[in-house]
């Protein structure tokens, strides 16, 4: 099976450098601890999914561009794919689940998307007849190779900016960004260790790299977690490279998560979605379970519903 290299994460810094925002990293005065965090939930739409999406397009040939694209996604990816259609003038098919937050999905439509709502279980299947029937590209949310080197490119900033780089948390679902972010830190940061972070109630990938081999939880376990944009459980692909880039995985509670949104919005002044503060929850609730020194850690979207942010601060 071919991984992502930094070669591949190279080349997609330079076609995704136009439309994917090189967010900074912000040391965090308040921590105990160096904390930076690097708040990819200033992209522009929301979440670090624009480099992977942006980069799969731009990588297709002309012909498979011009017939148009679709995607599955319980949001995040949904907008990125809308996103970079829109900046290519194609057409997109986005496949979300009938449960997705509304915030996320009229965004998918504002860029000009068509979205089809199916149950939280059908959106594969439904994205790949689509792609059949009409003969569209599917550009999956992690499983793919160009959207790895694409979601890598947020580690080649890190890497950049931060070169003695200790500690990187990232969150983990499919696995693409955690695969994308730690293939650019082992390769530029060999020293740094970079850590996955997953909610415990969708702790999936936690058990798989314990035991050495995927072990699926059913989508009604994994649906259990307000962290709506990890709930998604790695491909083939995307475990080999986190089995290869990962040192180790912590799996944080409901309550850790919703705290850390808190956190991030009164003291580091950032908006989160539960999923983006899923990272940060971990360096806030289990210091003594990481590795230290200068840390980053990945929030990496901000697409949250507003009634659910005005829950979470009161």
């Amino acid at each position: 099976m071919r991984l992502v290299t930094i070669s591949d994460i190279e080349a997609a810094a330079k076609r995704v450098a136009d439309h994917a925002v090189r967010t900074p990293l912000l040391r965090q005065p308040w921590a105990e601890g160096e904390l930076w965090l690097k708040p990819e939930s200033l992209q522009q739409i929301g979440a670090f999914k624009i480099r992977g999406a942006y980069n799969a397009i731009a990588s297709l040939d002309d012909v498979e561009r011009a017939r148009g694209v679709v995607a599955y996604s319980s949001g995040n990816h949904a907008q990125a794919v809308a996103y970079a259609a829109n900046a290519f003038g194609i057409p997109a098919v986005i496949v979300v689940p009938d449960v997705a937050p509304r915030l996320k999905v009229e965004a998918t439509r504002r860029w000009g998307a068509e979205v089809v709502e199916v149950p939280i279980a059908d959106q594969a299947p439904a994205a790949a007849a689509l792609a059949q029937e009409r003969g569209l590209t599917l550009i999956p949310p992690f499983d793919h190779l160009d959207v790895i080197a694409g979601q890598g490119t947020a580690g080649l900033e890190i890497a950049t900016d931060l070169p003695d780089v200790d500690t990187v948390l990232v969150p983990v679902s499919g696995g693409g960004f955690a695969a994308g972010v730690g293939t650019a830190i082992k390769a530029l940061c060999p020293d740094a260790k970079v850590i996955g972070v997953e909610p415990e109630l969708a702790g999936d990938t936690a058990e798989s790299l314990r035991v050495g081999r995927r072990i699926e939880w059913p989508m009604e376990q994994r649906a259990r977690t307000i962290a709506d944009g990890l709930r998604a459980q790695p491909s083939d692909l995307t475990f080999a490279h986190l089995q290869k880039v990962l040192d180790d995985i912590i799996t944080v509670t409901e309550d850790e998560i919703r705290d850390a949104v808190r956190v991030l919005a009164h003291r580091a002044r950032l908006v989160a979605e539960p999923s983006g503060a899923t990272a940060t929850a971990a360096f806030l609730h289990h210091a003594g379970e990481l590795p230290g020194g200068k840390t980053v850690s990945v929030v990496s979207g901000g697409n949250v519903d507003p009634k659910l942010l005005a829950e979470l601060l009161a």
